[in-house]
């Protein structure tokens, strides 16, 4: 078995493994680690060909490893003991392999945690990343993210987070956390933000089961019904995103007779269901616009009057500079691109380091006859952006 195999294999595993160690021993950073260590043995042990079960394998080898660990920490008897105990008993486990994952996903997003760290251990400990990997997301460098992720643990065990889902009384004060950390997830899958991959698929459908987990522990949650409904809307155009050469295409060159239908209409009916509750949030409202998107026969003639309507909800639910901007791609067309234009010209200060703002004024300075000053948005974008695929459409529009 080749590196590449083994890794799909683990990315595969990997999740399920760790969360089903770390409910056992309380420790999501040990568990991450143990599971790690596994893998690294595998590398090793299966040049030749995998056992006939990897997963039970890697999970039989990471609890070893695992026990290893505490034996030489002296604050580990305690933990060695439950670990144990749990071994010799399976059949007592009343968790699923499913609740597990969502304990530990609980316990990486714990309101003791800052965001950054939130999802910097949630990629580790849930989706499997390596910590070189992690580093290049978050364009940083690798000794620096090891010790943000050994602060985060530190911080899970001063207070003391469970690992397992919260109680139903307080499931609603920590779903928002874990919600923006799944979406900022699945969004480095979509789009990665660095490195030499344009879109990491793994981490998106890590992100598509994440939510369809919290959807069935939360059927009628109208938030997570409505990032499960956005979620899906984004997958349903993921086989048109990039070409056979593995360049970016925009939304509006997309060849919308391969957009998964099925999707589409597994997520309108989850927006539906959502909408009559009555309880509108910024992740059903994003949602309806790529509904909007979805249902549209062509870029032209998508609802733009709609969609600009929509992005005033959204401002008025998280007021953004951001917002802001996607609200000026629907004013363009509703309007036209001066006002557009003017819309964003005040946005410059907060989104100078933003390359979606320079690439935006840039089309819009082009539409205006004002190339000039458009070639220079161009540049500023993307000396900006980090993705290879982002990089090189940027790259393309300065060449005509």
């Amino acid at each position: 078995m080749d590196k590449a195999q083994l890794e799909r294999v683990y990315r595969a595993e990997a999740p399920r493994i760790t969360a089903a160690l770390a409910a056992r021993i309380g420790d999501v950073g040990l568990a991450a680690d143990a599971v790690q260590d596994a893998f690294v043995e595998a590398l090793e042990h299966w040049r030749d060909a995998p056992p006939p079960n990897p997963g039970g394998w890697l999970a039989t080898t990471a609890r070893r490893k695992a026990i290893d660990r505490l034996r030489r920490a002296r604050a580990g008897q305690e933990k060695l003991a439950l670990l144990a105990a749990t071994a010799k008993d399976a059949c007592a486990e009343t968790e699923t392999a499913e609740d597990e994952l969502l304990g530990m996903v609980f316990a990486c997003c714990h309101p003791a945690l800052p965001r950054e760290s939130q999802i910097a251990l949630t990629l580790r400990a849930v989706c499997g990343l390596t910590t070189a990997e992690i580093a290049a997301a978050f364009l940083a460098a690798e000794p620096a993210m090891t010790q943000r992720l050994l602060r985060a643990r530190k911080a899970l065990r001063a207070a003391g987070a469970d690992l397992r889902i919260p109680d139903p009384d307080q499931l609603a004060d920590r779903l928002a956390e874990v919600l923006a950390v799944v979406y900022l997830v699945f969004n480095e899958g979509y789009l990665a933000s660095a490195g030499r991959q344009p879109a990491r698929r793994d981490l998106a459908a890590q992100a598509v089961t994440l939510t369809r987990l919290l959807h069935r522990l939360m059927p009628r949650e109208p938030e997570v019904l409505g990032l499960l409904a956005l979620l899906l809307l984004h997958e349903s155009r993921a086989a048109t995103r990039f070409d056979g050469w593995g360049r970016l295409v925009r939304l509006a060159d997309q060849d919308r007779s391969r957009w998964n239908r099925a999707l589409i209409a597994e997520a309108t009916g989850l927006l539906d269901r959502a909408l009559t509750h009555r309880a509108s949030g910024p992740y059903q409202v994003q949602a309806a616009i790529a509904a909007l998107h979805a249902e549209a026969p062509d870029y032209e003639h998508t609802d733009w009057r709609q969609i600009r309507i929509l992005y005033d909800r959204l401002q008025e639910l998280t007021p953004s500079p951001v917002v802001l901007l996607n609200r000026a791609v629907a004013t363009r067309y509703v309007v036209g691109p001066e006002a557009a234009l003017a819309e964003i010209t005040p946005l410059a200060a907060e989104l100078d380091g933003y390359r979606l703002f320079h690439a935006l004024r840039a089309g819009l300075l082009t539409g205006l006859g004002r190339d000039d000053e458009a070639r220079e948005a161009s540049e500023r974008a993307l000396a900006l952006a980090g993705n290879p695929a982002e990089r090189e459409l940027l790259a393309r529009r300065l060449s005509f």
